[in-house]
C-alpha cells in the first residue's frame, strides 16, 4: 500500500508540476488555445492557479522525501481535492462532461492520497 501511495502521489506530483509550470510560463491567450476554460479566468488567476500547483506538486513528495513535517503531503492531496471539485464546477458550468471525467480521475487520485496518509500508512503513526 505505501508502494502505491508513492506511486500515486509522485504521479499527481509530476502532473501538476509540468500543469503548473506551463500557468505560470506561458501567455494567457496561448494557454487559453490548448485549455478553452482558461478564456473564463484573468491572467492573474492562472498565474495563481499555476503556483498552487507547483506547491501542491511539492507538498505531495517533498515533507515526506525530506523527514521535514509530513502531515503536509495528506493535506497537500487534500488541497488538490478541493482544487479539482473546483475544477469540476468549472467543466460542469462549460457543459464539458467528457472533459470532466479527467478531473474526477485525478479528484479520486488525490483522494486515495488523502486516505492513505491520514489513514492505514500515515507517516506519523
Amino acid at each position: 500500500m505505501d508502494l502505491a501511495l508513492w506511486i500515486v502521489a509522485g504521479s499527481l506530483a509530476a502532473a501538476y508540476l509540468i500543469g503548473g509550470c506551463a500557468k505560470l510560463v506561458m501567455a494567457k491567450e496561448r494557454y487559453a488555445a490548448k485549455a478553452r476554460w482558461a478564456e473564463d479566468f484573468s491572467p492573474p488567476s492562472l498565474k495563481a492557479m499555476g503556483a498552487l500547483e507547483v506547491l501542491a506538486a511539492a507538498g505531495l513528495v517533498l515533507p515526506a522525501a525530506l523527514d521535514i513535517a509530513p502531515v503536509l503531503v495528506p493535506l497537500a492531496a487534500l488541497g488538490l481535492v478541493s482544487y479539482m471539485g473546483g475544477a469540476t464546477i468549472t467543466r460542469i458550468r462549460r457543459s464539458e462532461f467528457k472533459l470532466m471525467v479527467g478531473d474526477l480521475v485525478f479528484l479520486a487520485l488525490a483522494g486515495f492520497v488523502v486516505w492513505g496518509r491520514f489513514g492505514p500508512e500515515s507517516f506519523t503513526a
